[in-house]
């Protein structure tokens, strides 16, 4: 099963971090940006090389000290088919360092639609000659709102290529207690995705005691993360909101069992532009992304203690 896979990693660098490759060309170190715009004018095809640059930079750092990266999706489709050739490219450069890719792209539909989104973010596709993976990514983020219809395809893809996915159950955002916190007679919405992940991951068991679906809870909400903790044991969870966003490694620490696995933490902006931060040269921003990245890791380690099988 993918989080097998993924604990793995997780257990091998003492490290449960996972980076949202979320870049901005306008945030991009200008020594990038230039060589890009310099090769293809300042034109969405330059800006969509100055982020694949600075992506393979920032994989460089640091794939032997952090075991997953996450694109988010948006962030390469703004910037048309040249910002999805870009996504394609760090995807595969990602798994070729080793790495674990969750795509997020919080896809949702039904039928062949959502059929057709597992084929590209997760499986493989057949034009008529050898199937190819269009993205190959190895998680995709999910939204469940429309039931097992949404859900079914994915469960099929992950069965057959090793992939996961994860849901979005209690997400980090301010407004999301709106509908995920609405009482209903099996107590809030997000109590009830976490269970319906719970029911959706039965048929797909990992080796560590995690299934292929996971679920996304933030860790701006601490006791909502306890509570899912506890009442998901086989649900791996992603966990958005430390840092920026006002979550600490002490809540986010909620998330891990009494080994120290269940759960990865994402952190994005801290980690890619810590070069702003530091107040150091551009050219070091790969330097200084590792730097984050380790004190991210000493500081949540501090809070979880070791992980082991």
């Amino acid at each position: 099963m993918p989080f097998d896979r993924l604990i793995e990693k997780i257990t091998a660098l003492q490290n449960p971090t996972v980076v949202g490759l979320d870049p901005s060309p306008e945030r991009i170190p200008a020594f990038l940006r230039d060589a890009a715009y310099e090769r293809y004018g300042e034109t969405p095809e330059g800006a969509a090389e100055a982020v694949l640059a600075f992506n393979k930079g920032i994989i460089d750092a640091l794939y032997d000290i952090v075991p997953a990266v996450k694109p988010q999706c948006a962030f390469y489709e703004r910037l048309g088919w040249q910002g999805m050739r870009a996504l394609h490219e760090t995807i595969r450069y990602a798994r070729a360092k080793g790495m674990f890719v969750i795509a997020d792209g919080k896809r949702n539909d039904i039928g062949s639609t959502m059929k057709a989104y597992a084929e590209a973010w997760l499986g493989a596709v057949c034009t008529g000659g050898a199937p190819y993976e269009p993205f190959g990514a190895d998680a995709l983020t999910v939204g469940g709102y429309l039931g097992r219809d949404g859900i079914a395809p994915l469960l099929d893809a992950c069965k057959d290529f090793d992939k996961g996915i994860f849901v979005l159950v209690k997400t980090s955002n301010p407004s999301s207690g709106e509908l995920q916190d609405v009482m209903t007679g099996d107590g809030p919405v997000y109590r009830r995705m976490g269970l319906l992940c719970e029911q959706w991951g039965a048929c797909l068991p990992g080796r560590y005691g995690y299934s292929a679906v996971g679920a996304v809870v933030g860790a701006t909400y601490p006791s909502q993360l306890t509570e899912l903790r506890a009442l998901l044991p086989h649900t791996f969870l992603l966990v958005p909101g430390y840092g920026a966003q006002g979550g600490s490694a002490a809540d986010a620490a909620k998330a891990f069992d009494q080994n120290g696995l269940g759960a990865i933490v994402n952190s994005s902006r801290a980690i890619l532009y810590a070069y702003e931060k530091e107040g150091c040269s551009g050219r070091d921003y790969a330097a200084a992304a590792r730097r984050e990245a380790l004190r991210m890791r000493s500081e949540l380690t501090a809070e979880i203690g070791k992980m082991k099988f």
